[in-house]
């Protein structure tokens, strides 16, 4: 109790500094916000992290006032020296921020060093920016540590909470693109104070050394499809030779392929198969062994692979199922078009496609415009409803207005939809009534813990429909760690943990000291 960091002081210069790769001023004198500080600011109140910056005195008047706008966009705090002792500053600190035992942590740069506190002052750690690697620490002094970059602060607070807390606590490692992390963090999946069954996430970066990042870490948490540079699925060898990374992911993976201790959420060779659409679908095939003597079955779509548009693909399609049929690229994620798809309603629709190839061409399901989310967070199952195409009726008629034409859409940004098109439920409504009159949900959660029993990954999503008529329950997509952002935070983000957390224990117990 008491332990671990209570807030961030950052000197203004911290903030401005040419370590932290931008200038800090234009042409025209104008303050401006770094890219690192913005991001470490962001991380920093997603994160719950009290913040105040500390303003020298004399600071331009057009310092001030970005430093107060900056304030209120990333609620942190300003404290200015003026004719104020550092003394009396520290001391409005102490009083705001309140004394309950936990560090402060207090960043200064080489040009303002010594303006506040001297290192060993009042408790707090003091923390340097530097313009060259000073080491983490100098002298055994707990109380001064030596950064050469802002993307290290978040290592340095969670090294302190992990150091000053339970031992149990585990540092959590995540590498995703920005706009991924920014949807998680937000949300506050990724703090740095412990969550409450002991996980605390540090963000990793390829701009800065990754063997020693990774050194630090008990677990790595990855969207490594994000770094996926290109995929050739035409080669006879296994997926992984198959699949090419960014240098950086390239060097996650060969580390945790030689440091077995370190959990990985989750296995490459476990989210390979997600990036083709031809082995998910084989994989769906398989969904009969659940029927038995249910109600309702669950399947994948009815399916067949083409490697071109010629007249031998187009016989083939005749004898394959009734159309329309939506026609997706082999190849799901990492490359250009990878989410271009076509809806095609007659045969020689396909000869025009401008999709992807190879590609996958699979029965279009009429299924009352409604589309279930599911998501697998460890042992948890979640699903949330989404309005989505209509049938194929209503389709073509979007087709005859644009000249009797496949339709062609990213499936990541607009689905093909018609003005006035109500879902087609039961009582033509969207009320959980209706939406239970159709969906077998205990058939989906069997499904669910199969597929996470057959694919052996911990966090992911699926879709499915509920095909008109005959009730199929048809999965038409699967994807490695999404957003679940259709789950209210307050259940899915404490899942989110309890799957991470759970994933770590369970191989600790299985394989000792080995790793998943």
């Amino acid at each position: 109790m008491g332990c671990g960091v209570r807030g961030v002081i950052l000197d203004a210069d911290v903030i401005l500094t040419p370590a932290s790769s931008s200038p800090a001023q234009g042409p025209d004198d104008a303050v401006h916000l770094p890219p690192l500080a913005d991001r470490l600011l962001r991380r920093l109140r997603h994160s719950g992290i009290r913040t105040g910056i500390v303003l020298r005195s004399g600071s331009p008047s057009c310092m001030v006032e970005f430093f107060m706008n900056l304030a209120a966009s990333h609620a942190f705090e300003c404290f200015g020296l003026n004719s104020r002792s550092a003394e009396d500053v520290v001391c409005e600190i102490q009083k705001s921020w309140g004394e309950d035992g936990r560090k402060i942590v207090y960043v200064v740069s080489e040009s303002s060093k010594g303006m506040l506190i001297e290192p060993t002052s009042h408790g707090w750690v003091v923390v340097d920016l530097v313009s060259e690697a000073s080491g983490s620490n100098k002298n055994g002094n707990s109380s001064l540590m030596y950064i050469n970059s802002l993307l290290q602060l978040p290592s340095v607070i969670c090294s302190i909470i992990k150091k000053t807390t339970s031992s149990d606590v585990l540092k959590v490692g995540y590498l995703m693109k920005p706009s991924r992390e920014e949807d998680f963090a937000k949300r506050g999946a990724f703090p740095m104070h412990p969550t409450p069954n002991g996980l605390t996430f540090m963000p990793l970066s390829f701009e800065l050394p990754l063997h020693s990042q990774l050194n630090e870490v008990d677990l790595v948490l990855h969207k490594a499809t994000d770094e996926i540079v290109s995929l050739n699925l035409g080669m006879l060898s296994e997926v992984s030779a198959r699949v090419n990374y960014s240098k950086g992911m390239q060097e996650v993976k060969s580390y945790l392929e030689h440091h077995r201790q370190v959990c990985v959420v989750d296995p490459f060779d476990k989210v390979y198969p997600i990036v083709d659409r031809l082995e998910i679908q084989q994989l769906l095939s398989d969904l009969k062994d659940l029927d038995g003597k249910r109600k309702h079955k669950i399947r994948g779509p009815k399916f067949f692979k083409v490697d071109s548009f010629d007249e031998e693909v187009i016989l083939t399609a005749k004898g394959k199922f009734p159309f329309p049929c939506i026609v997706k690229p082999q190849v799901a994620c990492g490359v250009a078009d990878a989410h271009t798809m076509g809806i095609a309603f007659e045969v020689d629709d396909l000869m025009s496609l401008r999709v992807l190839l190879p590609a996958i061409v699979q029965e279009y399901v009429d299924h009352f415009s409604t589309l279930y989310k599911f998501y697998v967070l460890g042992e948890e199952v979640f699903h949330a409803v989404k309005r989505s195409m209509p049938n194929g009726t209503r389709l073509r008629k979007l087709s005859e207005s644009n000249g009797l034409k496949p339709l062609l859409f990213d499936s990541l940004k607009s689905l093909p939809t018609v003005t006035g098109a109500e879902t087609d439920l039961p009582g033509n409504c969207s009320s959980p009534k209706a939406h239970s009159e159709v969906l077998d949900l205990d058939l989906v959660t069997l499904a669910a813990k199969w597929l996470s029993d057959r694919m052996g990954l911990t966090i992911f999503g699926f879709d499915v429909v509920v095909q008109e008529g005959t009730l199929d329950h048809v999965i038409v997509d699967i994807n490695y760690l999404p957003s679940f952002k259709e789950v209210p935070d307050d259940i899915a983000v404490p899942a989110f943990w309890n799957a991470i957390r759970k994933k770590y224990d369970s191989n600790r117990k299985q394989e000792g000291s080995s790793a998943c």
